[in-house]
This record gives C-alpha cells, sequence and structure tokens, in this order.
C-alpha cells in the first residue's frame, strides 16, 4: 500500500507530537471550547474532526441564538496521555495509528468522512433560538447582544431566498438559472456584487422531509436555517425570525427579502442597493395599494381587514422587496410581541414601515412582467405572486438573452 509520505517524516512528526508541537491544534479545539470567536460563516476546517461547533449570539427578546456550522467539526484535544510509561507507549501507538489513517484519507481526497468538511469553508448555518433572556455581562449593539468578539460578516447586501419543504423543485430551477449551484460560484457572485445569497428555511415535524433537507444542505451548501415551524399561515414570524437573524450574522447595507419564484438579476440588484441615498433608513420596493379582503374564500383574506378599511396602505409588493441597514436594526430591537402581525406578510412589513420614519423607494423595476434592459425581478404580475409554473418558467426565461446575457447597463439605443 502506498502513502502520500515515507517512514522517515512519519518518525519526525510523531517525535514533533509528542513534544506537544500539536498547539495548533490544541489552542484551535480550546477557542471552540471557549465560545468560538472567529467569523459565524467563514471558519477553517481542521483535519482532526469530532463534536460540533458552535456560535453563540444575544438578541433582545429572542434570548440566545446558536449557530451551528454544518459539517465543522472540531477534536477535543484538551485530553492528552500524561507522563507515564504506559500513557506515553499508548500515545505512540495512537499517533501512529492515527498518521497511516490520515494518508489513507488523503490519498483518497476525503478527510473525516464522505460528507465531513466538503468545503474549507462553509456557507450554510442553522439557528437556533434560545428563550432563556440570559444576557447578563453582555454589551448592547444596536439591538444585537453579543457574547464576546462575535464578528458579523461583511458584505453589501444579502438577499434571503424565502423557501419551503415543498419547494425542491424550484430551488432546482433557480441552481440551474440565476443562482450558482456550488460554493465556489456563491463565493464568485459574492466577489461580483457585494451579495450574499441563501435560501431561508424553516423546520418541520416530518423527519424525512428533515432528512431530505440535511441531504440538499450537504450537496449544496446554500441554507440559512430558521427555528421556526415551516408553515404558509406563519410567514410574518418567519420574515421577522429571518430579518433577525439575517442581522446577527452579516453586517450588511440592506437585508433583502426574496421569494423563490422570481427570476433575477443580481448585477443589478447589486447596482440598486449600491446607490447613494440621503435617507438612512430605506424601504425599497415595488410599491402598490389596493383593495382589502374581507371575504374568508379569497386567498388574500384578511381577518383583521376591519381595522384597514377598505384599501391597503403603501407597500412593496412581497416578491422582493429591501430594508436597509437602520431599518432592521430597530426591528431587531423589538419584542416580539411588540408590533401587530396581520395575515400577509408584505402587508405585516409595510404596516410596520408605516409606524417606523422611513423613506418609501418605489422601482417598478422589480415587478417586470417580461425581461428588458433595466429589469432587475421578472415575475407574472398581477397574474401571480410570482412566476405561474416557476420550475418551467424559470428555465424558459434563462434561455432568452435579454434575460440572461443582456448587459448589467443598458445601451444607448435602449434608453
Amino acid at each position: 500500500m502506498n502513502y502520500p509520505f515515507s517512514p522517515f517524516p512519519s518518525i519526525f512528526l510523531i517525535y514533533l507530537f509528542s513534544f506537544d508541537s500539536i498547539d495548533p491544534f490544541h489552542r484551535w479545539s480550546r477557542e471552540v471550547d471557549e465560545g468560538l470567536r472567529s467569523d459565524a460563516i467563514h471558519h477553517r476546517c481542521p483535519a482532526t474532526a469530532i463534536g460540533v461547533a458552535k456560535e453563540v449570539i444575544w438578541l433582545k427578546d429572542w434570548g440566545r441564538l446558536e449557530v451551528n456550522l454544518e459539517r465543522l467539526e472540531v477534536s477535543d484535544c484538551e485530553k492528552w496521555p500524561g507522563s507515564g510509561s504506559i500513557a506515553l507507549t499508548l500515545f505512540f501507538v495512537i499517533a501512529i495509528a492515527g498518521l497511516l489513517l490520515f494518508g489513507i484519507s488523503l490519498s483518497r481526497g476525503r478527510i473525516g468522512g464522505e460528507n465531513k468538511c466538503k468545503y474549507g469553508k462553509p456557507l450554510s448555518v442553522s439557528v437556533v433560538w434560545d428563550k432563556s433572556g440570559a444576557s447578563s455581562g453582555r454589551t448592547d449593539t444596536g439591538g444585537l447582544v453579543s457574547d464576546g468578539d462575535q464578528k458579523r460578516h461583511k458584505v453589501m447586501g444579502f438577499v434571503g431566498i424565502q423557501t419551503g419543504f415543498a419547494s425542491v423543485g424550484r430551488r432546482k430551477s433557480l441552481r440551474k438559472t440565476w443562482m450558482p449551484s456550488d460554493h465556489q460560484g456563491l463565493q464568485r457572485l459574492e466577489e461580483a456584487t457585494g451579495l450574499a445569497f441563501r435560501f431561508i428555511i424553516g423546520k418541520t415535524s416530518d423527519a424525512s422531509k428533515m432528512a431530505e433537507l440535511k441531504k440538499e444542505v450537504e450537496e449544496y451548501d446554500d441554507f440559512l436555517m430558521l427555528d421556526i415551524v415551516e408553515e404558509y399561515s406563519k410567514l410574518p414570524y418567519k420574515t421577522l425570525a429571518f430579518f433577525k437573524a439575517a442581522y446577527a450574522l452579516y453586517d450588511s447595507e440592506f437585508y433583502v427579502k426574496a421569494d423563490d419564484d422570481i427570476y433575477l438579476r443580481p448585477d443589478r440588484l447589486s447596482l440598486l442597493l449600491a446607490k447613494e441615498r440621503s435617507h438612512s433608513q430605506t424601504y425599497l420596493g415595488c410599491m402598490k395599494k389596493g383593495p382589502v379582503f374581507t371575504d374568508p374564500k379569497l386567498k388574500w383574506y384578511e381577518p383583521l381587514g376591519h381595522m384597514l378599511g377598505k384599501e391597503y396602505f403603501l407597500h412593496a409588493y412581497g416578491p422582493i422587496y429591501a430594508l436597509s441597514a437602520d431599518v432592521v436594526a430597530s426591528l431587531v430591537a423589538l419584542r416580539n410581541d411588540s408590533f401587530r402581525m396581520f395575515s400577509n406578510e408584505d402587508v405585516t412589513i409595510g404596516a410596520w414601515m408605516l409606524a417606523m420614519n422611513v423613506n418609501h423607494e418605489d422601482n417598478r423595476q422589480l415587478c417586470q412582467s417580461e425581461c428588458t434592459a433595466t429589469s432587475i425581478a421578472v415575475w407574472d404580475i398581477p397574474k401571480c405572486s410570482g412566476l405561474c409554473n416557476p420550475e418551467k418558467k424559470m428555465l424558459e426565461l434563462h434561455q432568452i438573452e435579454s434575460c440572461s446575457s443582456s448587459p448589467t447597463l443598458p445601451s444607448e439605443d435602449d434608453e
């Protein structure tokens, strides 16, 4: 059997290990045991992997936010053999066996198992809300209470693509069109546009669906998973949980809520978010008004319609809208029961925006029914609240040059 190293280096490595030259791994493990102070998204992944690393963030009223880094696992290096001869012999035996296994793993191109550490810097995370409310000894920073030197990943915009357990086909179509289907592609898109994209999903009591989700996370590494039950009737609660989790993880100028059934141009969205604005509190979307539906038989029925009157106030269409950092910081600081929850998520957010000193920025390029030289988001408005038959329509749109291949900025002929 051929190993990727000769006997002499092996003996030399054992010699180094016996004199505690494993200190870098030792220190890294101890940092994890003490609370993992590095970036919540980008962590190293050492070869020796057993155990699960967590980042702990404290949020007002939600309690502790535990961020479990998918497939990021660490070794317990605290318990090394003592100075006795038996312990030393045992240590040498374990060291030799470990080096042999390590060599075999390297020769097969994987460390720690088939799915462990597939990516050096995992992107997918799951967040768990600990509502114990303990927060002593922690400093408040704009609604975020951080345990230690918590660092948020810096981006210009974080785009959370809202999805569900029945939307596997939609996610497949997205990954075949405007959204990269691999870890490296997501990072390249972030570098090119300043935007980070993740699918946002809750949880379910269905063990088989959770198992399928786990497999999808391991394959694509593009999720942010919330500790909230995934139900259509609970979308306003999921949306608030999304903004709070996104704010805790990302230091972003804008936080974008998008649905998984729209065709998006990330390059043009990036330019829109990068515009200079005089107002720091911005509510950006395709704004609308309309009748309040009080008939329970209708899809958009609003049980609290008697509080709203006959017509809705100005608010953004639900398929895509963005809130600036200052606006989201205010939402994070709120108690969960401070604001009223309406039946429809877009109406709920719009109502909250009325109570805040925000600038309503209307942009019709976020609600185009067909691809143009300036369209940012395309969906079948007003027929559907997204693309009708999105799995098929998404692929069809991507074959159209004006959708997928046209320049970011329109030419003079297009203006």
